[in-house]
């Protein structure tokens, strides 16, 4: 054999020694070959990493997962069934401007949202937003002195009345009811469609008949309406 060939043929088993080598270094053992995963070896700012971090945001609620709706991001609402990531934008958009919700009957004054939506989301959100708050608002409001905080921002002035008096629901309008704790402007609205259409409420307790009022929303407003 020429010289030449034999310096060709070292050549080769040169290479493929150290193919075998590399393909030993960046994969696991068993590996078929074809599964080197170079994006490994980057660091947590990679690609990679950002392929994980989507696939964690994607990935559906374990059981007896709960997202906090006070503080997660629009993309960990999205895990929520029947949230896309649109509506997901929608309610950080509006806890931002309006503050915590603090329980799943505020999040009803998010545009999209309507009781049989509540009634889905409610096994898998908690809160750990101040409920206290809510309640500083609306009684607040039913004072008639706005109160001024930097996350919840009133856009339409709401009628006075005098101090310490509850709310009438069967003379309330839309806004007024809109102010107190829990009620948002669809749940509002739906409190004054059912008065004009089944008329007025005999006592508070038959706000329950309107989707969306449950028990817990009925001890929160406690004090605050009245019914006579």
């Amino acid at each position: 054999m020429l010289s030449a060939e034999r310096r060709a043929v070292l050549l080769l088993v040169a290479l493929a020694v150290c193919g075998q080598g590399v393909r030993y270094l960046v994969t696991r053992p068993g590996e078929p070959p074809g599964q080197v995963k170079l994006l490994s070896l980057l660091p947590a700012g990679s690609p990679l990493a950002h392929r994980d971090s989507v696939i964690r945001q994607a990935r559906p609620l374990g059981p007896g997962e709960r997202l906090d709706a006070d503080a997660v991001s629009a993309p960990e609402l999205a895990r929520l069934p029947r949230v896309g990531l649109a509506l997901a934008k929608t309610i950080v958009a509006n806890r931002d401007t309006h503050g915590s919700f603090g329980s799943v009957a505020a999040l009803d004054r998010v545009p999209g949202i309507g009781p049989g939506l509540l009634r889905t989301l409610s096994p898998y959100l908690s809160f750990s937003g101040s409920v206290a708050s809510a309640s500083r608002v609306g009684q607040s409001a039913a004072a008639g002195t706005p109160l001024a905080s930097p996350g919840l921002r009133e856009t339409t002035p709401v009628p006075k009345r005098p101090a310490g008096s509850a709310l009438n629901v069967n003379h309330a309008t839309a806004v007024e009811l809109e102010a107190l704790p829990g009620i948002g402007p669809g749940l509002a609205r739906r409190i004054v469609a059912d008065r004009e259409a089944q008329g007025p409420f005999a006592a508070v307790a038959d706000l329950d008949r309107v989707p969306g009022i449950g028990p817990a929303l009925m001890a929160r407003l406690g004090g605050l309406v009245a019914a006579p």
